[in-house]
């Protein structure tokens, strides 16, 4: 029981710790480890990770709205896609015929998520680089922000439902493309943990109803991860963020591979 319990735990501090640093990697980090070093199944995996975002985000986005850093007009824009997008994940979630079919589907879109995060933590930067560009064929399209912001608000809501990967670097990477002279950095990332919460809660409650949550997994992984952030958040010299995106990205890659292998 001991063993199990720190080990538990020590994955919430390392995890939290990356956070802390990054500023995502959450679920990309948790639910791979939940599964490939744990051996909890994909869809008790993404269950215990979404409640377990829901309530670091639920910190986080208090923190953000407090601060007045939140655009809730965009917010309310995806809400208007990723309710429904993840209302539709778990109708098939319900729906579903089997557990084996559920863990088969997980693996394959988890470990495509994983990929795709990779790719967006590497080209966020490059992303920021060519904002001139960005907005240039954004204006262009100026007249469809809406529809694109509420099309992207349904893929993440439905991507996160079935993974509870992609609200972070994904969500992040969507905003720049639409909304890139709008919201400055801080203003992004606290636009896209506001937009995260609801889909976490969402997505954390309707898993939970399907017994996909493993309580005292969640516990130990709270007791690590939240001084691990604090940690993190308070940390004085810290890696340049290239560095820590780029180990991350790595190590999705890596996760991905196992994910399709074991699959």
């Amino acid at each position: 029981m001991t063993g199990p319990f720190i080990y538990y735990v020590a994955a919430g501090l390392c995890v939290g710790i990356m956070v802390g640093l990054t500023g995502v990697g959450g679920g990309s980090l948790m639910t791979p480890l939940l599964i490939l070093v744990f051996g909890q199944s994909p869809s008790v995996a993404v269950g215990t990770d979404l409640a377990f975002a829901a309530v670091t985000k639920g910190i986080a986005t208090a923190f953000f709205g407090y601060s007045r850093r939140v655009d809730w007009q965009i917010v309310g824009l995806l809400i208007l896609g990723s309710v429904p997008g993840a209302g539709a994940a778990i109708t098939w979630f319900a729906l579903a015929p089997s557990p084996i079919v559920v863990d088969h589907l997980v693996s394959r879109v988890l470990a495509a998520m994983l990929g795709l995060t990779a790719i967006a933590l590497l080209l966020q930067h490059p992303l920021r680089h060519l904002r001139l560009k960005v907005v240039a064929r954004m204006a262009r399209a100026k007249q469809y922000q809406r529809v694109f912001t509420v099309m992207a608000g349904f893929f993440l809501g439905a991507a996160v439902t079935l993974t509870s990967v992609g609200a972070g670097a994904v969500g992040t990477v969507a905003l720049v493309w639409l909304y890139s002279i709008r919201l400055p950095s801080d203003r992004l990332v606290a636009t896209d943990v506001a937009h995260a919460l609801p889909i976490t809660v969402i997505a954390g409650v309707g898993h939970a109803a399907l017994g996909h949550l493993n309580l005292p997994v969640l516990a130990c992984l709270l007791i690590g991860s939240i001084p691990g952030v604090l940690l993190a958040s308070r940390v004085v010299i810290r890696l340049p963020q290239e560095i820590t995106r780029g180990l991350i990205a790595v190590m999705l890659v890596v996760a991905a591979s196992r994910m399709l292998l074991n699959g």
